[in-house]
C-alpha cells in the first residue's frame, strides 16, 4: 500500500508516466524523481509484516531481498536493516510522518533480536550483537557463515540515536529513554569493548580489519557519548574509546588511497567499502577533515579516483570512458562472486560521495586543491591547481559545477541500466547491464534514496565530527569492559 506522501509524489505532473512507462533516457532529473519515489516504495515492501514483498517477515524486520534462491537473501542482516533504518528516520525527521510506525516496529524487532541467542555468542557478554544475520522471522541463523561482523552493533546505534534525538527535541525524552536508550546502550557497550578485535568485513569475506567498520564504530562512539548526556545517561567507554578507534582509523591509509581491509587476502585494498564509509562519516557541519575523511577532504578525494579508475579497464559497460568520465563500479576489481559484476549501490555511493563534496564546499563557502586532491581535479578540469578557491571566483564556480556533473554521471550510469520498472537488483552484469543476483536488493533501494536527497541538496543531521577530529599521538589497542542489559519497549 503507498503512503500518502508516494502516492502523492506518483501523481505529480510528469511523475506517473515515468514510474509506469517506459522512461525518457535523456531526463536526468525526471528519472532521479520517478525513481526516488518507487524506491522508497521497494524499501517498504521489504519490511514486515505488511510489507507486499516479504510475507511471513515479522513485524519491523527489514529483508535484505525477496530473494530466496540464486542466491538465498531471504534474510535480516544487521547492518542492512540500521542503514536502511537511517534512510527511513532522516525521511520521517524530514516530514515525512507516515514512516514512524515503521520506524518503532523496527526499534521493537531489534530489542528482541539482542535477546537471541545465536552462533556469534549471547548478550550476557554483548558477543551475541554482532550476529550478522537472522531470520526474518526473528530467530537465529544458524547455518555456517562469515561471523562475527562488527558494524552491525555500531550501525544500528547511529540510526536509533537519530531517532532518540528527534524525540528529546521534541520533548519526548522519556521515551527515548525507556525505548531506544538500553539498546542503543548494550550496542555502545559492544563497540567500545570489542572494536579492537577482528570480525569480517561488509562483504562478509574478508577476516580482518575493516575501515568500513571501524569507521562506524568511531561515529557511534562519538555520537552515542552526546546522546547519553542528553538523556542524563553515562557513555565512558564512548569517552575513553572513540579518540583509539579514529588513531586505528588513520592507519588504513596509505597515501593515495584506503586500504580497505586489514588482512592477508591478496588484493590491492581498493574496495566500496572506503567509498561507503566516507558516507558513513558525512558530517555536514565539518569541514574537510583529513581524519575524518570526510567527503570533500583531500583523502576521501584521491581515494575516490584511485578507487573508481580501478573498474575503468575491467567492465565491458565502462568501454572508452576515459579518466574524469563516470563509470560502473563494483565492489573491488578482483571480485568473483556473481561472476564480479557492477552494483548498483556502489555505483550511486560513488555520486553521493561528490554531492556531499559540493555540499560541504557550499557550506564553507570555498574549495582546497593540494598536491594529494589535485589528480581527482585534473582529470575533470586539466586547468586545475594547486590552491584556495573562494565561493567567488570562477574556478569554484567551474569546479563545483564540474563535480556536480561527474556525481550526476554515476546517476545516469544507474539510469542505464534500470530497468523501465525501477525495480534494482544488487548488481548488474559486467558486459551489458543486465540486472543480476538478488532482485529488489533493500540496500540498493536505500543507496538510490539518500543519492537522490544528496543531489537535491537533503543532508542528515551531523555527528559531532569537527568535535571528535583529533587524533592522538599514539594509538593503543584498547577496551572498556562492557554491561548488557535484556532491552524493553514500553509505549511510544
Amino acid at each position: 500500500m503507498l503512503t500518502l506522501n508516494l502516492l502523492t509524489a506518483l501523481l505529480a505532473p510528469g511523475v506517473l508516466s515515468a514510474a509506469l512507462l517506459p522512461r525518457q533516457s535523456d531526463d536526468l532529473s525526471a528519472f532521479v524523481k520517478s525513481e526516488s519515489a518507487i524506491a522508497l516504495q521497494a524499501i517498504l515492501n521489504n519490511i514486515g509484516a505488511d510489507g507486499s514483498a516479504v510475507s511471513g517477515a515479522s513485524a519491523g524486520i527489514v529483508v535484505a531481498s525477496p530473494s530466496k534462491s540464486d542466491p538465498d537473501y531471504f534474510y535480516t542482516w544487521t547492518r542492512d536493516a540500521a542503514l536502511t533504518l537511517k534512510v527511513l528516520i532522516d525521511d520521517f525527521i524530514s516530514g515525512d510522518d507516515s514512516l514512524e510506525s515503521t520506524i518503532q516496529d523496527y526499534i521493537t524487532a531489534q530489542a528482541k533480536l539482542q535477546t537471541v541467542s545465536n552462533p556469534s555468542g549471547e548478550l550476557s557478554d554483548g558477543s551475541g550483537l554482532a550476529e550478522p544475520k537472522f531470520m526474518v522471522d526473528q530467530t537465529a541463523f544458524t547455518g555456517e557463515w562469515g561471523r562475527p561482523q562488527r558494524d552491525g552493533p555500531a550501525l544500528r546505534a547511529t540510526a536509533m540515536i537519530a531517532y532518540g534525538n528527534h524525540l528529546i527535541s521534541s520533548e519526548k525524552e522519556d521515551v527515548a529513554k525507556a525505548n531506544i536508550w538500553p539498546i542503543v546502550q548494550n550496542d555502545l557497550s559492544y563497540v567500545a569493548q570489542y572494536w579492537n578485535q577482528t570480525g569480517f568485513d561488509l562483504w562478509e569475506e574478508v577476516e580482518g580489519s575493516s575501515f568500513f567498520t571501524i569507521a562506524a564504530q568511531h561515529r557511534a562512539l562519538v555520537e552515542g557519548s552526546a546522546f547519553a548526556k542528553a538523556l542524563g545517561e553515562t557513555c565512558d567507554g564512548c569517552d575513553s574509546q572513540a579518540p583509539q578507534v579514529l588513531c586505528f582509523l588513520q592507519s588504513f591509509w596509505n597515501g593515495e588511497a584506503v586500504v580497505s581491509n586489514i588482512a592477508d587476502n591478496g588484493r590491492t585494498g581498493l574496495d566500496a567499502n572506503s567509498v561507503l564509509a566516507s558516507l558513513q562519516l558525512f558530517d555536514p557541519k565539518a569541514t574537510c577533515d583529513d581524519a575524518t575523511f570526510q567527503p570533500c577532504s583531500a583523502r576521501a578525494l584521491s581515494n575516490h579516483k584511485v578507487y573508481v579508475d580501478s573498474f575503468r579497464e575491467i567492465y565491458g559497460v565502462n568501454s572508452g570512458k576515459e579518466a574524469g568520465s563516470a563509470v560502473a563500479v563494483g565492489r573491488y576489481a578482483e571480485d568473483t562472486y556473481m561472476d564480479g559484476n557492477p552494483w548498483y549501490l556502489t555505483t550511486l555511493a560513488a555520486a553521493e560521495q561528490l554531492y556531499d563534496a559540493v555540499y560541504q564546499w557550499k557550506q564553507q563557502k570555498s574549495l582546497s586543491i593540494t598536491e594529494l586532491s589535485l589528480p581527482f581535479f585534473q582529470d575533470l578540469d586539466s586547468s586545475a591547481a594547486v590552491g584556495d578557491y573562494d565561493s567567488d571566483s570562477d574556478t569554484y564556480t567551474s569546479l563545483t559545477a564540474a563535480v556536480t556533473k561527474y556525481a550526476d554521471g554515476f546517476v545516469s550510469v544507474v539510469q542505464e541500466y534500470t530497468p523501465s520498472d525501477g525495480a534494482l537488483a544488487e548488481q548488474f552484469t559486467r558486459d551489458n547491464g543486465d540486472p543480476a543476483s538478488a532482485s529488489d536488493l533493500t540496500w540498493s533501494y536505500a543507496a538510490f534514496v539518500t543519492a537522490a536527497e544528496r543531489r537535491a541538496g537533503t543532508v542528515p543531521a551531523g555527528w559531532g565530527a569537527s568535535g571528535a577530529n583529533k587524533v592522538p599521538d599514539t594509538c593503543e589497542g584498547s577496551s572498556a569492559e562492557g554491561t548488557y542489559a535484556e532491552p524493553s519497549i514500553g509505549s511510544w
